[in-house]
């Protein structure tokens, strides 16, 4: 099972929906770093359940204990550990469907991998949950980046394919008949890295559109993503997608648009990372769907019960920038520029 990520600075995510906890080991991390574990706690708030009548009502304080690698607020360089006690289980929601896997999620495929021994409570390490871990690691990632200048930011952009700017009224109704109807929305995210040096990754495998999608990708929901123009490309000649050099005031060498989304060959141009993310609607849904019976071969139907949100998006956004920051950082600390 792989469920780490980076080369110089590594994250590995460990845990369960309704385990003890989850949490993080993050090894690599320069020596004698701040950590602010009030900017840590507020950034890991905005991911957390429980803040609105439109995210799941699991209420976790998800509070970081430091197990590692942190000494008097400044890192130590050893591996930090971070774990995140669930004290908001409910695991008998989960004992009717034991045997049948609900559309949408990875139950039948984990049962499929693991031989029936995967933990199919809430979904086990295949859930959302494990997003806590994650922010855990990117927000102190995310510290250490604004100390180099680099700001991530993640954002909104639609709901239910309704544009947040442009249609705010829509996005809030369908996502009130969704909840009401017991169904879900899906979303897009943006998020932009600024600041980011011109230099950083590599061609072909190892490019930082490779790496950054790869971390996104290991947030549960996530079904797709562009880098700049993204597919808008396709439709556009080669002079229009190309975007021309220029020399600043300052003598630095920029472009005129930014149709590349900041990357070039998988190297950074300078520019501003652009990329957007779409996410599924949740899977976890009231409406009655058509399942399988695991045990017993049959053909049956599942309503899913238990505590979940109408749409991910609304607290993906941590999420997708704590997934940047920390492939960012490991491609600065790789090539020196920490």
């Amino acid at each position: 099972m792989s469920s780490s990520i980076g080369n110089n600075i590594r994250v590995t995510i460990f845990g369960e929906s309704h385990s003890a906890a989850v949490g993080m080991v993050m090894e690599g991390l320069p020596p004698g770093e701040k950590v602010d574990m009030d900017a840590l706690r507020a950034f890991m708030k905005r991911r957390a359940p429980g803040r609105s009548e439109l995210t799941t009502q699991r209420k976790e304080p998800d509070e970081p204990e430091i197990l590692s690698g942190i000494k008097d607020g400044v890192t130590c360089g050893t591996p930090v550990c971070i774990m995140i006690r669930n004290l908001d289980t409910r695991p008998s929601d989960y004992d009717e469907i034991k045997n049948i896997p609900r559309p949408g999620h990875a139950d039948y495929t984990s049962y499929v991998r693991y031989g029936g021994f995967n933990d199919y409570r809430g979904g086990g390490h295949s859930s959302g949950r494990l997003t806590a871990a994650l922010c855990a690691a990117g927000g102190i990632a995310l510290q250490i980046l604004e100390r180099r200048g680099v700001a991530i930011r993640a954002y909104i952009t639609e709901i239910g394919g309704f544009d947040i700017d442009e249609d705010t009224a829509a996005a809030s109704e369908a996502l009130d008949k969704a909840k009401a109807e017991g169904n879900s929305l899906g979303g897009i995210i943006e998020c932009e890295a600024s600041c980011v040096p011109a230099g950083i990754g590599d061609p072909i495998f190892n490019g930082m559109e490779n790496d950054i999608a790869k971390a996104v990708f290991g947030i549960p929901a996530i079904k797709g993503i562009e880098f700049g123009a993204g597919f808008r490309a396709a439709a556009m000649t080669g002079s229009e997608n190309n975007d021309d050099f220029f020399f600043d005031q300052e003598g630095c060498v920029r472009t005129l648009i930014n149709n590349h989304g900041g990357i070039l060959g998988g190297i950074t141009s300078g520019e501003t990372i652009v990329f957007r993310a779409a996410i599924k609607p949740t899977p976890s849904i009231a409406k009655e769907q058509r399942s399988v019976n695991l045990a017993t071969g049959e053909n049956v139907s599942i309503r899913v019960k238990g505590r979940h949100d109408p749409c991910i998006a609304l607290r993906a956004c941590p999420c997708v920038e704590a997934a940047a920051a920390i492939v960012i950082l490991d491609h600065m600390a790789e090539r020196n520029k920490l």
